[in-house]
């Protein structure tokens, strides 16, 4: 997205104009702009304001869900490798064919030389 082109509390700037030409002249227009036209952008607005809050709210409850199931996914994997390296090893070909990286494999830890 780009630059908006509007300031972030158009809603309380339009709401304040209304009220105060409300206050002014109930008969003053400017062109195709009037009383009525404002008021019907405001409500517009309000409007798709609340169904944004809605939708933000089920999405919101979808990505709870999402995480409920990849978290209960992850134990399950975790679940599958530690049980193929407790029945074949942690060298076997079938460790590795599961995700884990064979014992062969790994790299060798390096010590730190004490000063």
């Amino acid at each position: 997205m780009g630059k908006k082109l509007f300031p972030t509390d158009v809603i309380n700037q339009a709401q304040g104009v209304l009220t105060a030409w409300n206050q002014i002249s109930e008969t003053m227009a400017f062109g195709p702009a009037n009383r009525e036209s404002l008021a019907e952008d405001l409500s517009a607005a309000q409007s798709v304001d609340a169904d944004i809050a809605q939708l933000e709210s089920q999405l919101t409850a979808r990505r709870n869900q999402r995480d409920d199931i990849y978290t209960a996914t992850w134990d399950k994997v975790k679940r599958v490798r530690a049980g193929v390296k407790a029945n074949y090893g942690d060298d076997s070909s079938e460790f590795e064919l599961v995700g884990g990286t064979r014992l062969s494999e790994r790299k060798a830890r390096t010590r730190k030389v004490a000063a």
